[in-house]
């Protein structure tokens, strides 16, 4: 085992004593992965602990991989993570360089799913040309448009900055559905590229202000956000027959 290795485990070992200080450590597996992104997971199987932390951080100082694994750790027992803790970690991840680095992994590494923009009832090409003109001046570059895969209720439509993707769920191609209502999504949609998310004393804000008042902007806004939360009951029913 390298000296890194061994310093990891004995970080790993500190933090369960920390936390449950009456019983000795689990045996430990501590590996890095190539997770796209910033991600980590932890797990107890068989009495051990297997401990994946996310191949972008590989680099990060001792400092930061301790205070990655109190909270690791800290997650498994549900516990307070220490405030010193976090703030060792969180001054690494939410650098420029690392969310610069962990977009690169995205963009060059992610896996899209793209179907068509041409769906049974409604195009989304026609309908961005018609937004982009009417509330943008036709000034937004479009993107990739294109239906989900499956059908969805939970999210509507997604804009991927990373890729230059916007996707609109499946669940909302259908006659059932007003035009208004798929136009009002891809206009959500489309004002997240016109105010892109801005980070903020290290916290990453997708609606602005700007944001939400742009959005009231839509002709039929109100109309739109009531239909959506009258009808994302049915809209669940038929995603789990259908899928």
């Amino acid at each position: 085992m390298s000296n890194r290795a061994a310093h990891l485990n004995s970080v790993y070992e500190e933090a369960f004593r920390h936390y449950d200080p009456s019983r000795p450590a689990p045996p430990l597996n501590v590996t890095f992965y190539p997770y796209i992104g910033i991600n980590h997971t932890i797990r107890i199987r068989g009495g051990a602990c297997f401990v994946r932390i996310g191949e972008i951080c590989r680099d990060m100082p001792l400092s930061g991989q301790r205070g990655l694994a109190y909270i690791l750790v800290g997650k498994l027992f549900r516990r307070k993570i220490p405030r010193e803790m976090n703030e060792a970690y969180n001054e690494f991840i939410k650098s420029e360089d690392i969310r610069e680095r962990a977009s690169d992994h995205k963009r060059t590494r992610g896996r899209k799913v793209v179907t068509t923009s041409k769906g049974e009832i409604y195009d989304l090409d026609l309908i961005f040309a018609s937004l982009n003109e009417r509330y943008f001046g036709g000034w937004i570059r479009k993107p990739t448009l294109t239906w989900s895969a499956q059908k969805t209720y939970r999210i509507l439509g997604h804009h991927d900055a990373t890729h230059d993707h916007i996707t609109i769920s499946k669940s909302l191609d259908s006659r059932k559905v007003p035009q208004f209502i798929v136009e009002y999504v891809v206009f959500h949609e489309m004002l997240h590229i016109a105010h892109p998310a801005k980070n903020i004393n290290g916290r990453r804000y997708n609606h602005t202000p700007e944001f939400k008042n742009d959005e009231r902007r839509f002709a039929h806004y109100a109309e739109a956000e009531r239909w959506i939360e009258d009808n994302v009951g049915k809209l669940k029913r038929v995603a789990k027959r259908r899928g």
